[in-house]
């Protein structure tokens, strides 16, 4: 009788191999137990000697660069900083030297005018008025000086830290907010 995919009777699968019984999985034979178990020690020792003396000492040196480079980037915005405070001190004093000159030239221009008759004092008003405006233009200027110094001091140092600490360099509309933002903080 043929037979065929569809209606073959008596016609059964065989998922079984012929002779009746498997050998049962390699790992848990007992036979071949004590040769796999020195085979995986001695595994484990070639693959512990491999990782010990080749891999650990490559990846801790690459470890040891980065670290240091992150430390010379943190010296190098460090110093930047420092710079940049520098800066803004010096702002700080030639802002207050400015101040101090216009009081004082304030003050010696009243001591003349309560001293002065009346066409005195308003010749002397007008000059006082003049170097009152020479004064805030000096102080303006100053302050604009020292403030684009410091403003560039620090995008400078932020695009330097920026860049150092990510290799990739800064966007400008965002570098120049977040500036704005610190120096009027």
């Amino acid at each position: 009788m043929a037979e065929g995919h569809g209606n073959a009777k008596g016609a059964t699968a065989h998922t079984e191999a012929e002779g009746g019984h498997k050998a049962p999985f390699p790992p848990f034979q007992k036979d071949t137990f004590a040769s796999q178990l020195v085979s995986l020690l001695v595994a484990f020792v070639a693959l512990y000697l491999i990782v010990s003396r080749i891999v650990l000492p490559k990846v801790g040196g690459v470890l040891e660069e980065r670290r240091g480079k992150i430390d010379g980037d943190l010296a190098a915005a460090q110093k930047l900083k420092g710079e940049s405070d520098d800066a803004l001190k010096a702002y700080e004093t030639e802002l207050a030297q400015a101040r101090a000159r216009a009081q004082a030239i304030g003050a010696e221009t009243r001591e003349k005018l309560h001293a002065a008759s009346e066409a005195e004092r308003k010749t002397l008003e007008e000059r006082l008025a003049v170097k009152l405006a020479d004064a805030e233009k000096t102080i303006a200027a100053t302050r604009e000086t020292a403030m684009g110094n410091v403003r560039a001091i620090a995008a400078e140092a932020a695009t330097a830290i920026v860049q150092r600490l990510t290799g990739i360099a800064p966007d400008g509309k965002a570098l120049d907010s977040a500036v704005d933002a610190s120096l009027k903080g």
